[in-house]
């Protein structure tokens, strides 16, 4: 989401061309290798990286395995438990929810599903950043939605005359959302602030091209 305020250029990545697609010098380079490599650089670009979610996974498992082993292994030399006995902790969960207090039985729950939750919607959403694609010949250009928003709000405002503050816009994956709070007493067109936005959309093409949706707020500003 964003504002009408605008955006220096680094909010746009200009990523590198594709080398190229034919074999290597030595013939080793397989046709169409420079297309696939691209691919993925705009994918890690336009998506959220697993690898934070994937260590907090792994770094919770070996703990666990590791003090299980530990455990394990005090019981087995005939050793007091350094936490607590691993067959005695069997027992209690198998006996819940008795002797648990059910507050605390209810906040453990709830730790346990908002784990779960993390994990699992990591594992199966598939993680765009708030960012489009725009064409270009010699490179892939991959731009920021508040640069593009900034842009729109500001076609937006020129079309609508309106100042800065009675235009925002936000743009997501899917739908661009333009608020319009109109000069009280002046009328407003809402079709010719849709056609000003397309226009600018149709200017960029974006990949992919979001639906423009114009909202005129009831409440008008006045004096502006």
């Amino acid at each position: 989401m964003s504002s009408d305020t605008d955006h220096d250029a680094s909010h746009g990545r200009h990523l590198p061309p594709a080398p190229s697609t034919g074999p290597s010098a030595d013939g080793a380079g397989p046709a169409g290798a420079g297309a696939r490599g691209m691919d993925e650089i705009l994918k890690r670009e336009t998506h959220s990286s697993r690898a934070v979610a994937s260590i907090i996974a792994a770094v919770l498992v070996i703990v666990l395995c590791v003090y299980a082993l530990l455990e394990t292994a005090v019981r087995a030399i005939g050793q007091p438990p350094w936490l607590v006995d691993p067959l005695t902790a069997a027992e209690q969960v198998v006996a819940l929810p008795n002797g648990v207090q059910p507050l605390l039985l209810g906040v453990t729950g709830a730790v346990f599903v908002m784990a779960g939750l993390f994990f699992f919607l990591n594992a199966v959403l598939p993680g765009r950043r708030a960012r489009h694609l725009l064409p270009d010949r010699r490179a892939a250009v991959v731009v920021d939605d508040e640069v593009i928003a900034s842009a729109l709000a500001r076609r937006a405002r020129v079309a609508a005359n309106l100042s800065q503050d009675q235009v925002m816009v936000t743009v997501s994956r899917q739908q661009v959302q333009v608020n319009v709070r109109p000069t009280s007493g002046v009328p407003l067109s809402p079709d010719a602030v849709r056609s000003a936005v397309q226009d600018e959309l149709r200017d960029m093409h974006p990949s992919p091209t979001p639906d423009v949706r114009v909202n005129v707020s009831s409440a008008g500003v006045i004096g502006a």
